[in-house]
């Protein structure tokens, strides 16, 4: 990227009490540079602030520049937050992979659902997945000059022809090869393979995971850990992807392969390595592995572990949160994904033990993306007003808010939660993880008279 390309870092919030608040920095102004250095991102961001002395370049809300000087303790955080952590621009993806989900969306969403993010820095940052097939030599240095790891690289397959055939590009046959410089720079990578049947399942898949085992010894393990993910299909996919869905018996054929895998690496590298995405057992109507199988979950992010967890932490929450009574009775409709239908049982029962407290789950599949099986982020508007009209819903609709925008009220879909309320005649109380799963449950009908207000 070169240094004209680099906008100034527009502020969105300032933090209370910070040095920042107290300086006067308001939502809206700008800074062009640190110490006379443009940061191209929130990683420059953050290394430059970490000096003692700050010299800023402000521009301000009504376009005035502004020279600052700060000074502060080393590494002691100015307060601010930006409206990307990218000042740049997005790196895109060069790829074409034949099951990309940005390619199996349909016309008329939001501009950013259509972003092929395949960006180093946001993976460092977040945890986002990248193929490492658009890193020019800069980036590649940049990287080792700036420590930046772990990573979170999709592997796919090791086998260079087969890894070319699915990512659609010349450039992925480098991947072990990429392996050995993380190894060699003492470097670290999360992997993750996500399994198209006929393509590299089978002993392409084993090849991949022996291959990446290669890399996960050590004391800083080049490969820290591999998630194994079913691939997800939508209606609206190329029809010459070459692509067929997962199966019962692909996945529990899946899991057979990957458990014995397991039992190797547990004796050879002292960790599991390798995981199965909780989509898996689901598919296959097995029963999900305990808690002890996902050590520290260090996969969470891509659904490995993520239900187990989420019981876990529902039994340790609601024995401090729930009430053995609630006052006025009151009952709530509470809407899922069905992949989690009889994972959840458990919760419903417990929630249903509260006396006065009554709860019905609702468990939807996607027919907005032509799915069978869906977990519950994928969810639109629509497919809650097709799986809900004409139901008794009672006093009102929990909603997970995972369904929605980050920040707003907005569906997948473009419908908003109060289209939906408005159509179904029924309050709905989005909320947010095991609490606000809860305290809906405990608040629910306090919400409810303030919403009517």
């Amino acid at each position: 990227m070169s240094e004209s390309s680099i906008r100034p870092a527009v502020i969105t919030k300032v933090i209370p009490d910070s040095i920042a608040a107290e300086i006067g920095f308001e939502p809206g102004d700008a800074i062009v540079s640190i110490n006379q250095q443009k940061p191209r991102d929130l990683i420059d961001y953050q290394f430059l602030c970490a000096d003692e002395l700050l010299e800023l370049e402000v521009i301000d809300t009504r376009g005035k520049t502004h020279q600052l000087e700060i000074e502060k303790d080393y590494d002691e955080d100015l307060g601010l937050e930006f409206e990307t952590a990218l000042f740049d621009g997005l790196i895109q993806c060069n790829n074409r992979c034949p099951f990309c989900f940005i390619d199996q969306k349909p016309p008329g969403m939001r501009d950013t659902l259509y972003l092929k993010d395949d960006d180093y820095r946001l993976s460092f940052l977040y945890g986002s997945y990248l193929t490492l097939t658009n890193l020019s030599q800069k980036e590649w240095n940049r990287i080792e000059q700036m420590r930046l790891s772990p990573l979170y690289v999709s592997v796919h397959a090791t086998e260079p022809d087969i890894r070319t055939r699915l990512l659609k590009n010349p450039r992925a046959s480098q991947i072990l090869d990429q392996l050995s410089w993380f190894e060699e720079k003492r470097l670290q990578i999360h992997a993750q393979v996500v399994v198209c049947p006929g393509i590299n399942d089978g002993n392409h898949l084993e090849t991949t995971l022996l291959d990446l085992a290669r890399f996960g010894s050590g004391d800083i393990p080049a490969v820290a850990s591999v998630a194994v993910v079913p691939v997800g299909l939508t209606r609206f996919r190329p029809e010459e992807d070459e692509l067929i869905p997962v199966t019962a018996e692909k996945a529990r054929e899946v899991i057979q392969k990957v458990q014995t895998l397991q039992l190797k690496f547990r004796k050879t590298l002292g960790s599991t390595f390798a995981w199965l995405a909780d989509e898996w057992f689901l598919i296959a109507g097995e029963e999900l592995p305990p808690e002890s199988d996902y050590e520290d979950y260090p996969q969470i992010g891509n659904g490995v572990g993520s239900i187990r967890q989420f019981l876990e932490e529902f039994d340790e929450i609601a024995a401090e949160l729930l009430p053995p009574k609630v006052s006025p009775p009151r009952q709530f409709t509470w809407v899922v994904g069905n992949a989690v239908e009889k994972a959840f049982q458990p919760i419903v029962g417990r929630l249903n033990s509260v006396e006065g407290l009554q709860i019905e789950m609702v468990a939807l599949c996607s027919d907005f993306w032509g799915q069978t099986m869906s977990v519950t982020g994928v969810l639109t508007g629509q497919d809650l007003l097709n799986g809900l009209e004409n139901k008794q819903l009672g006093d009102a609709i929990l909603l997970p808010d995972v369904m929605l925008k980050h920040g707003e009220t907005r569906f997948l879909d473009n419908m908003t939660v109060e289209d939906l309320a408005a159509q179904l005649k029924t309050p709905i109380l989005p909320v947010s993880g095991i609490d606000g799963l809860i305290l809906g449950c405990i608040n629910g009908m306090s919400e409810l008279v303030e919403m009517s207000k």
